[in-house]
């Protein structure tokens, strides 16, 4: 055997070494059991906040409930005041008190800031707690996650799951197969190209693992006492069935347990309502106009032209069109002698299915290479509809389908269809042309679509409606911020957006 070939070896022995050495250190760094203590009502002395508690119930995997905990401890500790006008928790409201903030902790003041930033002088509804922009969202979660981490270690009930000594063995182990694997590209005269890149290729894979590793959180024994201790807690509050179905306005009635419920899982329906994630996409609240009003959002996916200017309607409008001609002149071109009959039936029908099926997959690649819609899925899709014509059988279909004259059924509809479209498509193209629309209003939510070159939804709020349609940014004008107030000229006839420019800056 080579030293070459030994080399490679080598690496594949280091890599499973480097697993089995991650797998081992993953066993040896599970939690242990969390034993609940007996119901009780009891906080303890000097207990935790809500939002470290979240982190113990959630198995120190997530801080889950959180920032809904935490808001309705503040409120319970007289920092916000909640309001529930009529029967409906969602209406509720939620009020600064002005109360001193020296004693709350990092997390406490980022959800006071964040809850002020919304709620103003005059107060908000709890649904506009929520961000509407999820980049955004992400990082003040992200935030706020580190924050609880962090008193979770200072007060004893978490530590990292890996430590220094555990992460730079695992890393040094990472480097190991590179090494080989560059070893055997030098005894193979690959180039020093060739070398590097063998030396590189195993950190791919094993820091994409270490990443999913890296940042997870380990129990204490301390933490697992309190951990039970909560657990305890968790039990006495299941056992009022009503519990779990309070408003967030309860506060006032069941002070600081309403928050701890919230952390622990049993406050589902609080908790709900009091959401600091990216927030409903087709619900959202908004005070443009000067008055707190949730403003439904239609995102118009089916709308045929949706976002385009002239000339890619002109070109839409041809491939309808060119699907018309060629299915109208195909049917007219269709003859009986393509489906011979006599001792070959059966083989002559399964090609003309075959030569049916292809020329219908021909005309539509045709309209779709006209409207420069071909993705990567568009080849294999049209091979996969080619294979019925393969197994086309007789049952009198495939003679009836070649002796009727001019379209068939499906033919016709789609002719039709078709036909539709182009016309929808040059009148569309002929009211782009018209004068237009000047819009001002405050940007509610700004939404992608899969397609990166598609056009994005922006749903705005003129304030004078509780409804509205997204209109169609252009993506290279993608950097607008939801909560902007933004001066709008639109074609209303595509939904397209034609200029921007901000009135003021954002208020999320």
């Amino acid at each position: 055997m080579s030293l070459e070939t030994q080399l490679y070896w080598g690496a594949l022995g280091l890599a499973v070494l480097w697993f089995a050495v991650l797998a081992a250190a993953l066993a040896a760094t599970r939690n242990g059991t969390v034993r609940p203590g007996p119901a009780t009502q009891e906080f303890g002395e000097d207990p935790e906040r809500p939002a470290l508690v979240a982190l113990l119930a959630n198995g120190w995997c997530s801080v889950d409930n959180a920032a809904a905990a935490t808001l309705l401890d503040l409120a319970a500790r007289g920092h916000l005041e909640l309001r529930q006008p009529g029967n409906e928790p969602a209406r509720t409201t939620v009020h600064l008190t002005g109360k001193a903030a020296e004693d709350l902790t990092p997390y406490e003041r980022r959800v006071l800031l964040r809850t002020a930033e919304r709620a103003g002088a005059d107060g908000a509804p709890i649904g506009a707690i929520a961000f509407r922009a999820e980049e955004r969202s992400k990082a003040w979660n992200a935030a706020l996650r580190k924050e609880i981490v962090t008193e979770a270690w200072q007060r004893g009930i978490s530590r990292p799951r890996f430590g220094p000594v555990l992460i730079g063995l695992l890393g040094v182990l990472a480097c190991l197969p590179g090494a080989a694997l560059a070893g055997a590209g030098l005894a193979g005269h690959h180039g020093i190209r060739g070398v590097v890149a063998a030396a590189l290729l195993p950190l791919v894979p094993f820091s994409w693992v270490l990443t999913r590793v890296l940042g997870h959180e380990r129990a204490t024994p301390r933490g697992l006492e309190r951990a039970g201790h909560w657990a305890g807690v968790q039990g006495w509050l299941r056992a009022h069935e009503e519990f779990g179905a309070l408003p967030p306005a309860a506060v006032t009635v069941w002070d600081r347990y309403l928050g701890y419920g919230a952390a622990l899982g049993v406050t589902s329906d609080a908790a709900r309502l009091l959401g600091f994630d990216s927030g409903d996409k087709r619900r959202v609240w908004s005070s443009y106009g000067g008055t707190w009003r949730p403003v439904r959002i239609r995102y118009p996916r089916l709308h045929p032209g949706f976002g385009a200017g002239t000339g890619k309607l002109l070109q839409l409008a041809g491939a309808t069109a060119l699907v018309v001609v060629c299915l109208v002149l195909f049917a007219a071109l269709r003859r009986p002698e393509w489906a011979v009959t006599g001792p070959e039936a059966e083989h002559s029908l399964r090609r003309a299915g075959l030569l049916l099926t292809l020329g219908w997959v021909a005309i539509a690649l045709a309209a779709i290479a006209v409207a420069e819609k071909f993705g990567r899925w568009t080849l294999f899709a049209a091979f996969l509809a080619t294979m019925p014509g393969n197994f086309a059988s007789g049952n009198g279909w495939m003679e009836h389908a070649f002796e009727t004259p001019g379209p068939l059924l499906g033919e016709s509809v789609a002719i039709a269809a078709f036909s539709l479209l182009t016309v929808w498509y040059l009148v569309l193209a002929v009211r782009e042309r018209g004068a237009p629309l000047v819009l001002t209003g405050e940007v509610l939510r700004v939404e992608p679509r899969k397609d990166e070159d598609a056009p994005l939804f922006l749903a705005l709020d003129t304030g004078d409606a509780e409804r509205t349609t997204a209109w169609a940014l252009p993506a290279r004008r993608a950097t607008v911020v939801p909560g902007t107030v933004v001066r709008l000229t639109v074609s209303p006839a595509t939904r397209t957006i034609r200029t921007i420019e901000a009135a003021a800056p954002a208020a999320v």
